[in-house]
């Protein structure tokens, strides 16, 4: 099965979050977070990250679709559900 050109197979987690930068420096903040603390950070991104890291794996692997505004994330979001529905 494939989203938009990523196979699922071995799909562990799938999650949103933002992309910020703090002091010239990039972390991945949940969007809950971000509702509460984004007025005090610059926010790069908001991504939908399909995580394929397995248990006691050390290497992260995922793939991300980045988008420019919540709402896009949003949106993306909504798609994939119906997709997973359909599936």
């Amino acid at each position: 099965m494939e989203y938009k050109g990523i196979a699922l197979e071995g799909l562990q987690r799938l999650y949103a979050a933002a992309v910020v930068e703090v002091e010239n420096e990039k972390a991945e903040m949940s969007l809950e977070w971000c509702d509460s603390y984004g007025d005090k950070v610059k926010i790069l991104s908001y991504n939908l990250i399909f995580d394929f890291t397995q248990p006691n794996q050390e290497e992260r692997v995922k793939k991300v679709l980045s988008f420019a505004t919540k709402e896009a994330l949003l949106e993306e979001m909504q798609e994939v559900a119906q997709f997973f529905e359909a599936h």
